[in-house]
């Protein structure tokens, strides 16, 4: 069993901003896998699927993103995950936009879903996928929290798609493969 934990912040004021795009994702993946969000487990709304015959919980936390590590740590304790078996989807301004990235481990990085995530778990080696939005064009948390572009949204739309699939094979092959696949500089550049 693995767990895709999609980093974003729960209500309507929030959603499609930059700050979701873990939950963005996380949407792409669960239609690609033919299931949808519904069940609620703990502070999670849950999707679960079987891929390759691994069982998958997609998870979308519904605390606010500086309390992502307490659903996370409910979540692995409930299902009886390692830390190893965990994969966190989540935006970062320190990336150009689109740009996919995979970490194995690591610091927060000043993201605050990934700072509480270090905290609750006391471990700094939890598998990630970044999803880059930045550089900020203005105030980083008006900006991180705000809606795409017009021009924007088609691009995120690929990067979704192609995330989905970068979470894939991170379930097949493991995180070095996924990271020598997709660690490259956008979705959008021609290969």
């Amino acid at each position: 069993m693995k767990i895709i934990f999609g980093l974003g912040n729960p209500g309507l004021q929030y959603a499609n901003t930059r700050h979701n795009c873990g939950f963005l994702a996380l949407d792409k993946l669960a239609y690609e896998l033919n299931t949808e969000f519904g069940k609620k487990n703990e502070d999670n709304l849950i999707a679960a699927a079987m891929y390759e015959n691994c069982r998958l919980i997609l998870a979308k936390p519904q605390l606010y993103m500086n309390l992502s590590g307490f659903p996370l740590t409910r979540l692995c304790h409930y299902y009886k995950v390692d830390y190893h078996d965990i994969l966190v989807v989540h935006d970062d301004l320190a990336l150009p936009p689109t740009t996919l990235r995979f970490r194995r481990s690591g610091s927060d990085g000043g993201h605050n879903g990934m700072k509480s995530i270090i905290e609750q778990t006391g471990t700094n080696e939890i598998n990630r996928l970044k999803i880059g939005i930045g550089p900020a064009l203005y105030d980083a948390a008006d900006y991180v929290t705000g809606r795409f572009s017009d021009e924007e949204i088609p691009l995120f739309a690929e990067a979704f798609t192609q995330a989905a699939e970068a979470v894939l094979c991170w379930v097949n092959d493991g995180i070095g493969e996924a990271m020598n696949k997709y660690n490259r500089r956008d979705v959008t550049e021609e290969e």
